[in-house]
């Protein structure tokens, strides 16, 4: 194998901003923060926004969708009442 050909594969801390979990797992990202994992050592650490531990599709939690129309919800914003029978 060359040297210096591929990326460093090792392990990474991946930490999910959604619900503060986190896991080991190896990987080719890096980072410039680290943080002392369960075991002692230091790992990279990486700030993911989603991941199985809160995808929908993993947790079978769904997030509640507002079914109430943009413009219903414009007019209650800014106070707009509805004119029948204007023109």
């Amino acid at each position: 194998m060359k040297k210096q050909l591929h990326p460093r594969y090792d392990y990474v801390i991946f930490r999910d901003t959604s619900c503060n979990r986190m896991f080991r797992i190896r990987s080719t990202c890096t980072s410039k923060e680290s943080i002392v994992w369960e075991d002692g050592n230091t790992y990279p650490l990486i700030n993911v926004d989603v991941s199985s531990a809160s995808h929908p599709m993993y947790t079978g939690k769904q997030r509640e969708v507002n079914s109430e129309g943009r413009i219903a919800r414009f007019n209650k914003r800014f106070g707009f009442a509805a004119h029948k029978g204007e023109k």
